[in-house]
């Protein structure tokens, strides 16, 4: 039996990782849950799977939630309240689905108690990718990628020598706005860049996706995940989504992982390695898939792939700035404050803006987060 502890367990990432213990009750066992602020649907997943604890967003959630549920668990509530739950030593898996740089510090209590961290929330690796490589080589810990794409190639690479990599590729759909042109983004809506063609996923997330943001993210996460030069991480556009990615080898043999888009299916893996639990549920017909394409990305029109790219090279504290600097653009998008094609201007803005620190440690990279949003709240407001 496998104890897991979901955070984020109300979001799409959460949601399907509770389908999987739904499927798997003998295997896995949920311990615990955090959510931001959908006490309806968390007190649903409380009377389903009995956790011990839970953890919420503010006291007066956490009360709400307590006059609901009495007893039935233990209640939780703010940053504290999130990291005693990571700090329990009553689980075996974090699952970090949480949104945003809020997943860093969880996921550094998790990684010190030698947990296995099945990794939703690409942003701990864009903003700390350094140390949080670190702390799992001295700590002992797993980190295995929960995004499809970082999982297909996780997947393509056992049994092999990383020493042989001449590439990987990782494939994008190219969002709502693949067939676009530039100028057409200009008056785009909230309503059009949340259209996701393939993948039901989160508001921010899907946004990224639009933007290609979310592409540039997975770049920076490849490039600690899989300790490879820029160079060597490609990204094609594939608008089918069924390679989630693929690796070249220094012989032209190419490995991918294929499947019909289902999150589940990395998550479940994610949990379950390096066994394979028999799931049954998505089943991939290539009779009925009648075509497999792919494209370079348009830099020019996504240019936040590209800025993605920029950073890596830069180092230092720079990709926390862009992080930072894209929560804040897309939260003042998705409030209808800013066009969509001003996601792009807004973090090359805070990237020649706030100084870039090298070496940093956590506090410094905490205080550069801080310091961007700060600037850019004040900006935007």
């Amino acid at each position: 039996m496998k104890k897991i502890l979901v955070l984020g367990s109300t979001g799409s990432i959460g949601i399907n990782t509770l389908e999987i213990a739904r499927t798997f009750p003998e295997q896995l066992e949920i311990i615990g849950l955090s959510v931001n602020n959908n006490i309806d649907l968390l007190q649903k997943q409380i009377s389903e799977f009995h956790p011990s604890a839970v953890a919420v967003r503010d006291k007066r959630s956490a009360s709400e939630l307590k006059n609901r549920i009495g007893n039935s668990c233990e209640i939780l509530f703010g940053d504290e309240g999130l990291l005693e739950l990571t700090r329990r030593n009553n689980y075996d898996i974090l699952l970090s689905a949480l949104v945003g740089f809020a997943g860093l510090a969880p996921t550094i209590e998790a990684i010190k108690l030698k947990k296995r961290i099945a990794l939703a929330n690409k942003e701990t690796l864009v903003t700390a990718g350094e140390i949080i490589i670190d702390l799992c080589k001295k700590y002992a810990a797993e980190l295995i990628p929960v995004d499809s794409e970082h999982s297909a190639i996780f997947q393509s690479l056992i049994g092999e020598d990383k020493s042989n990599i001449k590439k990987i590729i990782l494939t994008a759909s190219g969002g709502p706005f693949l067939n676009k042109n530039k100028s057409e983004l200009e008056n785009v809506t909230i309503k059009d860049a949340l259209n996701h063609p393939n993948w039901k996923m989160g508001n921010k997330i899907t946004i990224d996706s639009a933007t290609m943001m979310n592409k540039g993210l997975e770049v920076i996460e490849a490039f600690w995940l899989f300790n490879l030069p820029k160079e060597k991480i490609e990204v094609l556009v594939h608008p089918q989504s069924v390679i989630h990615s693929m690796v070249e080898f220094c012989d032209g043999s190419i490995k991918a992982q294929l499947s019909l888009p289902d999150m589940k299916l990395p998550i479940l893996y994610a949990i379950s390695f390096p066994e394979r639990y028999y799931f049954d549920t998505i089943n991939t017909d290539f009779k009925k898939i009648n075509q497999l394409t792919f494209f370079e990305p348009d830099f020019d029109k996504f240019e936040c792939l590209k800025i993605a790219y920029k950073v890596i090279e830069e180092g230092g504290t720079a990709p926390c700035i862009l992080n930072a600097a894209n929560e804040i653009a897309v939260e003042k998008f998705l409030s209808g404050k800013i066009k969509f094609t001003q996601i792009p201007e807004i973090i090359n803005d805070a990237l020649n803006t706030i100084a870039i620190k090298y070496n940093a440690d956590l506090q410094t990279i905490i205080e550069c987060d801080s310091i961007t949003r700060e600037y850019l709240i004040k900006k935007l407001n």
